[in-house]
């Protein structure tokens, strides 16, 4: 798909490295990016590049012990921009970026691999103390306040029941000192969404799809959206304004990319424009248009139902044959985004024409 009236998604400039990618982060205020992952000897990647006139230069690298899977600055002072990661041995680790050879903060998160993370707190995005959440293949959530070493909640499965891998998890409903959620995502198609001020489970549903990716459109104010991304070539987008006490949140279905969607990144500048990547290489964006009313009176029980709007897809652009199984929105540079592909690639690239959709 293209058409010179859309945005353009264009590649500015592409890297081989010597690991398998999986995770890429934008160091905030600044044009440098950190790529985590792993050697095909199992050692963990760390590395730093910079932007510098259409190239990337690495500028920091270190090896760990284990492979890294996955990281975030969401819980992060923007002066410190301290990393937290998760490894392929359940060790939760935060990182100073001048002197990353030794952690800052290291625990044994879960028993094993941290497949997920997320931060909150930091950045000035969201009320209340830094946390960070992660999930883990021994089919845990657990929330973290940076400072100490035992999570501050923990989601685990109950005794005698089949663990099912965690492979998602976010933050959201952070808009005051007190609200907060965690929604995860499990490999056998559950969403479950943990209320941290209640500590209960507030809402839960089954997609019969292993579940990848999960954002809010937005994390420091009252859910609007939620989008899920799935194994089997579609996302869930649910309006998560309107709870019905029977159906629930109301969701549409979004086929794409004819292959495992691995996620669903909005863009900082307008929470209603969001990319999603497919197991096949290609990017997508979508811009969500709101209905004329978005929630309505059930004429039999009074109760309010959502109403959905419609996703239309603005754009489609192939970047590798190979799945793109990390993306990250530049949140000061509107447009600017850094991707990661299992063809041991990153990749820098612009979106134009965003400030007219």
């Amino acid at each position: 798909m293209d058409g010179s009236a859309n945005p353009q998604i264009i590649e500015h400039i592409s890297h081989s490295v010597d690991y398998s990618p999986f995770d890429v982060k934008w160091v905030p205020s600044s044009a440098r990016f950190v790529s985590l992952g792993c050697h095909a000897k199992g050692t963990g990647a760390f590395q730093v590049f910079a932007m510098d006139d259409g190239k990337l230069n690495k500028i920091a690298e270190t090896t760990k012990t284990e492979g890294i899977k996955c990281g975030t600055f969401g819980a992060s002072l923007y002066e410190e921009r301290h990393l937290a990661t998760g490894d392929y041995k359940g060790r939760l680790n935060i990182w100073d970026l001048e002197k990353p050879e030794k952690p800052l903060f290291d625990c044994q998160g879960h028993s094993s691999m941290i497949n997920c993370i997320d931060g909150i707190g930091g950045l000035n995005i969201g009320g209340g103390a830094p946390e960070l959440v992660t999930g883990g293949h021994d089919g845990c959530v657990k929330v973290w306040d940076p400072r100490i070493s035992e999570p501050v909640a923990s989601l685990e499965p109950a005794p005698g029941q089949t663990k099912r891998d965690c492979w998602a998890v976010t933050f959201g409903n952070s808009y005051d000192d007190e609200e907060r959620c965690v929604c995860a995502g499990y490999d056998n198609g559950d969403i479950k969404l943990l209320d941290l001020r209640m500590n209960k489970i507030r809402w839960e549903t089954n997609i019969k799809n292993g579940i990848v990716g999960l954002q809010f459109d937005r994390k420091d104010i009252k859910m609007n959206k939620l989008v899920a991304t799935s194994l089997e070539s579609s996302f869930y987008l649910f309006d998560m304004r309107t709870m019905h006490p029977e159906e629930g949140y109301a969701y549409m279905t979004v086929k794409a990319h004819k292959s495992t969607v691995w996620h669903a990144r909005h863009t900082p500048q307008n929470r209603d424009v969001f990319m999603t990547t497919g197991g096949n290489g290609t990017l997508n964006l979508y811009k969500y248009n709101y209905p004329s009313q978005r929630a309505i009176k059930d004429s039999t029980t009074g109760e309010a139902r959502g109403v959905m709007g419609t996703a239309n897809l603005l754009n489609s652009r192939k970047f590798s044959d190979q799945p793109i199984v990390a993306y990250d929105w530049h949140p000061d540079k509107n447009g600017l985004a850094v991707m990661a592909c299992l063809d041991q690639t990153v990749k820098v690239g612009i979106v134009t024409k965003l400030n007219k959709v």
